[in-house]
């Protein structure tokens, strides 16, 4: 239940569709003796766009959370396990053309691939299901990611599957229950740089130690203005996510802190 009040929660209140919403209702009360509120509705959801567009909102937002962890200086000689997270792979688009599919967050499987081949004597975990709200279950994550592994590696049976989490709370919960890791062991957790404090500070809740591996980097290194209303809510859209997201486990008691970063229970 929670899962699925979440899905709706947020369809309604990311940035995108929050300005869209404005706009539809000014312009329908435009068309009642309400016209007044209308035209203000319309006007704010003008604005919104076009700060969006021209600001670099996005950045000012996502900058906090992908330098939250700093990517690794270097990697140590000796990893027990690699985990990647999911939300790099199209499932939708495996399914109608055959093929594996990756979007915007493909760099979570590249780099977990490499970091494989680096490390080929440790354990490999790829966690992911449906996070789809009207997701038959069928297909998951973790089917497309083994599919990805059959053609490019690593090999496919040495990877351990958890294909049944639909978000990062279950990710943590679900894959330490699978692999049961070991009191010192050394594993390093791979996520989008934006969406590592969330994915560390459920991971400590569950009492996993995991080294952050940052990557998909998102934010320029010095926002300015341009214009772009693509790119714009596109940034805006994954850091209002994290943000709330941290928040939202905070209330739960998903997270110890509503905004993990380094200390003494990582490294």
């Amino acid at each position: 239940m929670t899962f699925v009040f979440s899905k709706i929660v947020w369809l309604l209140i990311q940035p995108a569709n929050l300005l869209l919403l404005l706009l539809l209702a000014g312009l329908l009360l435009g068309l009642t003796p309400w016209r007044r509120a209308g035209r203000w509705l319309t006007g704010l959801a003008a604005l919104g766009f076009a700060a969006v567009a021209i600001l670099p909102m996005g950045d000012w937002l996502i900058q906090p959370l992908e330098q939250r962890f700093p990517a690794p200086d270097g990697l140590p000689e000796r990893v027990d396990g690699i985990i990647v997270l999911g939300g790099a792979v199209g499932v939708a688009g495996t399914v109608a053309y055959g093929r594996p599919a990756l979007n915007g967050h493909a760099e979570r499987m590249t780099e977990f691939i490499a970091l494989a081949r680096r490390y080929p004597a440790a354990k490999l975990v790829f966690t992911g299901g449906d996070a789809t709200l009207l997701g038959d279950g069928k297909v998951t994550e973790a089917d497309v990611a083994r599919f990805l592994f059959e053609t490019i590696g690593p090999a496919p049976d040495r990877v351990i599957y958890e294909s049944e989490s639909r978000n990062t709370f279950e990710n943590a919960i679900n894959s330490k229950r699978l692999v049961a890791p070991a009191d010192g062991e050394r594993w390093l957790l791979v996520t989008s740089a934006f969406h590592m404090p969330r994915a560390v500070g459920v991971f400590r809740k569950a009492g996993w130690t995991v080294e952050p591996y940052p990557v998909d980097y998102k934010s320029r290194r010095r926002p300015g203005l341009r214009f772009s209303l693509a790119g714009g809510l596109s940034k805006l859209h994954y850091a209002t996510h994290e943000w709330i997201g941290m928040i939202a486990y905070r209330l739960m008691d998903r997270m110890d802190e509503v905004f993990p970063g380094p200390g003494t229970d990582s490294v």
